[in-house]
């Protein structure tokens, strides 16, 4: 019997490109209003759940406009008057520089100068701006009214989908009824079918065996723990 492979913890780098992106009417509408040019004083708050695709539509975003994408917490780093000078910014995940003034400073004047220039400017986070723990008062009035791009939860064609770009992202490939069986049993989001994609990763190489059904009960096994069996059926 082959002795298991130790699992190396190595980068994925995903696929995000625009013909990446899975389009499906729970991502449409976002997708459509961060793609389209009719931004209210040309920014936009792009929100969804964990792993919903922000950051995949943020590079989208940046490919088609030759755009910069900017983690929110670098945002100290920068020099704001170059950065603006890009014209095109987008900034992710902006709730983590919450209560950090240097990074609310920097936002906020690069928020500014972006509309000085007539740049653009697409900002990210899990949800609604409103409920950011912004703490410097004139960012977090900026902030709250704009106009939001929402990506929902996945329905089961979406949440297949996006196991499969995961599983793919992984150098992995799951045949349709394997992918059924996952989507039945798994938590139904995004940042599920990351953490599955993940899973099927390491017990595939482990096991040196492609992603059978067999290999999706261990793995949805592991991520349920003893105290919470799957369903083996």
């Amino acid at each position: 019997m082959m002795a298991e492979q130790l699992p190396l913890d190595l980068r994925i780098r995903p696929a995000l490109g625009r013909e990446d992106f899975v389009v499906a009417p729970s991502n449409a509408d976002a997708l459509a209003m961060v793609e389209g040019k009719g931004w209210p004083g040309g920014r936009l708050a792009l929100t969804g759940p964990a792993a919903s695709g922000k950051t995949h539509l943020a590079h989208v975003w940046a490919k088609m406009c030759d755009a910069l994408v900017v983690p929110a917490l670098d945002l100290p780093r920068y020099d704001i008057p170059t950065l603006a000078a890009a014209r095109r910014i987008a900034v992710e995940d902006v709730p983590e520089i919450a209560g950090r003034a240097k990074a609310e400073t920097a936002l906020f004047h690069l928020y500014n100068r972006l509309g000085s220039l007539g740049g653009r400017l697409l900002v990210t986070g899990r949800t609604p701006p409103a409920s950011w723990p912004i703490a410097l008062p004139d960012l977090k009035s900026r902030l709250t009214a704009l106009t939001t791009a929402e990506l929902s939860p996945p329905d089961d064609a979406l949440l297949g989908a996006l196991l499969e770009k995961q599983l793919s992202d992984r150098g992995l490939e799951a045949s349709l009824p394997v992918l059924r069986y996952l989507v039945t049993r798994m938590t139904r989001s995004a940042e599920a079918a990351r953490d599955l994609a993940d899973a099927l990763d390491r017990v595939s190489l482990a096991r040196h065996r492609p992603v059978t059904i067999p290999l999706a009960k261990t793995a949805l096994a592991t991520l349920a723990g003893p105290a919470h069996p799957t369903d083996e059926s």
